[in-house]
Order: C-alpha cells, then sequence, then structure tokens
C-alpha cells in the first residue's frame, strides 16, 4: 500500500468516525429533549403492560450500545449487573429478560440513577468510536446464520443508533397514553401541517393504479444504513392493482363504524370478533363517545392536542390490524400487500426505477411528509403534502400514520441476520406495516422499512389505505 493509499484510508476512517459520532449526538440529544419537559415522578410510570415506563426507555437506548460494544470488543463489560438485569427487553444471550409488564412496579434503579447510566453510556461510546477500528468484522457466535452473518463494527453501532430512534417513537405512544395533551414538547408545537389539504369530497376513496404482470425489485436499494429484515433486493411478481391515493380517513371510517361494521362478526376475521367481544372495541383506541347539546352522539378523541371531535380529514390512527381489515372487507376492498405497497410508493414507472423515498431519494423535509421533526404531534390532514407524492400518484405514504399491510413478517429469501435476536426472534404471528408516523424520526425511515406488530394491537400510531384488484384484469 502507498503512502497515498494510507493517507486516503485514514481519512475514509476519520470522516466516518465523524459520520458515526454526529449522528449518534444527534440522537442522542433527541432522547434527552423528548423527557426534557417531564416532571420526575413521569418516568416511573407504566400506565399498561404493553407500555414501558420512561426512565426504562432511556436506560435501554443506552444498555443496547452496552451490548452492541461486548460484540465487538469481548474484553468490554456491562457497567452494573443490577442495570443490566431491569433493562434487558427479551435478549436471552444476556441473561434472564426483566418481565415487560412489571417495569413500573421497580422502583431501582431510579430515574436520577438511570439518566445518569445515559450520560456514561454516551461518553463510552464517544471513546469507543474513537479508540476501535470501524470495519472490523463482528462475527455473532450465537447467531445462527454462520459466517454470513458477519458485520462491521461500524454496522453494528449505526444500528445501536438506529435502535434509539425506534425506542424514541415508543415513547411519543407510551407519552401519549400516559399525559396525552398535558406532555409538553420541548419545541413550541407546530399549529398546523395542512399546506395544502384538499376538500374531504375531492378525496376521499380515490384510486391510482398500478401497473402489474411483471416483476419488480423489493428491499432496500440505496447505499446507506438499513435493518437486515429489509435485505435481500429481490424480485417479486404482482399483478395490476388498485391502491388508495391516500390513507383510509376518521371520516370514511366513521361510515364503517355507522354501518353497524363493530356490531357484526360478518367482516371480520375470527380472532379479531374475538377482541371485539372481549375488549369490547367499538371504535379506534382513543375514541369516546360524547352527545352535544342536541343529545347527538358525537365521537372524540385525545391525544397531543387534548381532547375534541375527531378531525373526518385526517387518517384514521391507533387501529389494529383486525380493524384494517374488517373496515376493508365492509368497502369491497383489502390491505395491499407490502410489496404492493412500496411499489406504489417508490416505484417511478418513468425512469425504470426504485427510489428511497416517495418523492425520490433526497432525504425527508417537513413540506413533503409529517415525521417527530414536524413537529406537529399529531396527523395531518390528508393532501397536506402534494410535494410528497409518489411517481403513481399516492401520497402522505410516508409519515403521519403507520400503514398496516396483509403480508406476514417473515425474512426476505436469503435473509442473513445482522444482530441475533433483534429481528429475526420475531417472524412469527406479526403483520408488517410500512411508511412510519409524525413520532418517527426522519433519520430512521426509509421506503423499504418495514415494522411489525401484532395482529390485535392499536396503542401505537397506525392506519392503513385500502387496495384491490384491478377490475380491467
Amino acid at each position: 500500500m502507498t503512502t497515498q493509499d494510507l493517507a486516503a484510508d485514514n481519512i475514509g476512517t476519520t470522516q466516518e468516525r465523524a459520520r458515526i459520532l454526529s449522528l449518534f449526538r444527534d440522537t442522542r440529544a433527541r432522547t434527552l429533549d423528548l423527557v426534557s419537559t417531564l416532571k420526575e415522578d413521569d418516568f416511573v410510570v407504566q400506565t399498561a403492560f404493553f407500555t414501558s415506563p420512561i426512565k426504562w426507555h432511556v436506560g435501554h437506548v443506552s444498555w443496547i450500545y452496552e451490548a452492541v460494544m461486548g460484540k465487538i470488543d469481548s474484553q468490554y463489560g456491562f457497567a452494573t449487573d443490577e442495570i443490566s438485569a431491569y433493562l434487558n427487553s427479551y435478549y436471552q444471550q444476556f441473561g434472564t429478560p426483566h418481565d415487560k409488564g412489571r417495569r413500573g412496579a421497580v422502583s431501582r434503579p431510579t430515574t436520577r440513577e438511570l439518566l445518569a447510566y445515559f450520560d456514561a453510556v454516551s461518553a463510552k461510546v464517544e471513546n469507543f468510536v474513537a479508540t476501535h477500528e470501524l470495519d472490523t468484522t463482528v462475527l455473532d457466535s450465537d447467531s445462527s446464520s454462520g459466517d454470513a452473518g458477519a458485520r462491521p463494527a461500524r454496522y453494528l453501532l449505526e444500528m445501536g443508533i438506529h435502535h434509539e430512534c425506534q425506542h424514541q417513537e415508543l415513547m411519543v405512544y407510551d407519552l401519549q397514553h400516559l399525559l396525552a395533551d398535558r406532555y409538553t414538547p420541548a419545541s413550541p408545537r407546530t399549529a398546523s401541517g395542512a399546506t395544502g389539504a384538499r376538500a374531504a369530497s375531492d378525496t376521499f376513496g380515490g384510486m391510482v393504479r398500478i401497473e402489474g404482470r411483471r416483476l419488480y425489485d423489493i428491499g432496500y436499494n440505496g447505499r446507506g444504513y438499513c435493518y437486515d429484515v429489509e435485505l435481500p433486493e429481490h424480485k417479486v411478481y404482482l399483478e395490476p392493482y388498485m391502491i388508495g391515493v391516500y390513507p383510509v380517513t376518521n371520516g370514511e371510517f366513521l361510515k364503517f363504524i355507522e354501518a353497524g361494521g363493530y356490531k357484526t362478526y360478518r367482516y371480520w376475521l375470527s380472532d379479531g370478533w374475538e377482541k371485539v367481544r372481549s375488549e369490547g372495541w367499538e371504535a379506534p383506541m382513543y375514541w369516546t363517545r360524547d352527545g352535544d347539546d342536541n343529545n347527538e352522539d358525537n365521537w372524540y378523541v385525545r391525544n397531543f392536542s387534548g381532547y375534541a371531535r375527531i378531525n373526518e380529514s385526517e387518517p384514521v390512527s391507533h387501529v389494529s390490524y383486525y380493524e384494517a381489515d374488517a373496515y376493508c372487507r365492509w368497502a369491497g376492498s383489502r390491505l395491499p400487500t407490502e410489496a404492493e405497497w412500496e411499489i406504489a410508493a417508490c416505484w417511478d414507472g418513468a425512469r425504470q426505477k426504485k427510489t428511497i423515498y416517495p418523492w425520490g431519494d433526497s432525504p425527508p423535509a417537513p413540506d413533503r411528509c409529517n415525521l417527530m421533526e414536524s413537529n406537529l404531534w399529531g396527523c395531518s390532514e390528508i393532501g397536506s403534502y402534494p410535494d410528497g407524492v409518489s411517481a403513481s400518484g399516492c401520497q402522505q405514504m410516508m409519515g403521519d400514520v403507520w400503514e398496516w399491510t396483509s403480508s406476514e413478517f417473515v425474512g426476505y429469501p436469503g435473509f442473513q441476520s445482522g444482530f441475533d435476536e433483534y429481528n429475526d426472534k420475531w417472524f412469527a404471528n406479526q403483520k408488517v406495516l410500512r411508511g412510519g408516523s409524525f413520532g418517527t424520526p426522519a433519520v430512521s425511515i426509509r421506503g423499504s422499512y418495514r415494522n411489525f406488530f401484532r395482529l390485535d394491537e392499536r396503542w401505537m400510531i397506525s392506519g392503513f389505505r385500502c387496495a384491490r384488484d384491478d377490475d380491467n384484469t
């Protein structure tokens, strides 16, 4: 290797370290912003078995870096056994995971101890990035994929950063359940995201046609970070189909309710109908029925904006897969597959190429979609982001609400695990959601991103859009 080659290699390593540290610092700062306005008692409450105390999130997003650093350097050890035991979510390789439903029943480690742990781990990561080779190949000895699962150290460190982004969104879900409009964001809440909303009568129910009878490439095709479950890019055959221009709105879903959608088994999967009956579902989560001065029943919702009548022009949110599927059956449609969703979002037929985002390959911006950085803390009305339209003509495919698909969450053909027990252990009884929500950090979302939840879960910011087979085929 020449002197010039060594110099270029050193420059590349320095730049990569700087990039990872910048991403890490921005991410840590965003976590602290999310919790900066909370009272000390807010950190310890667990309002339901599916939520977690905020102090646990703060600790866990630090704990995962310790797990990653231990994978890269066998000499690295967890700071304290007590903290590690509490913060282990479901990783059997690191000991017995703590019971998720009882995270709020633990008073120690305290909030102050976990905030101090957060700072201590931040310093350790900074030092680790500065002193370790980032291109060193790390073979997860616990992985069943053998040498095929090897990843460079920088990939694992960046995975830790994106894992923290995931928990930032989970904190948004938990803060809504805990505080709703009593939560004060660190930055002033943006008044409205409606930059170009159209009248509801002009938009509801419209569909676009996607060409089919051909093979499409599905999966991540960029050069940046992605999760292992977005790979490998592979071909999927699709028939022509129709898909909604917009996600289904509150107003449209209200018609399903008024038509007795929650009162008859006719539209529901068997397990879904059992949930309706056993849980007493009669509307999306957070909706409540209230009468006005004329004694007419109206639907209200409590969220980060307060308690108010539902906005019929916003995407419906906090619905389970069962509810989304039932609505589609009632409406004479179906949920799209994740391949259909990705092609509608990212395939540019004119250029015969797939883009990273619906609008192209440039990063998300507030004029294109409603993500965490939009600081709206709620959904935008449909039609608010014409600059974010996909080449197929679909809008708001990124941000606002995660969108259910009919696809099972399993590994793509040729899948190789990037970190044992992170994604691959969930390849059963989960459905794929696409597109992100108003609680998703912009740095962590792509058109190929595959979120996943159980079919009955609806505490997350989840909606859907309809699809159907093309009538002309």
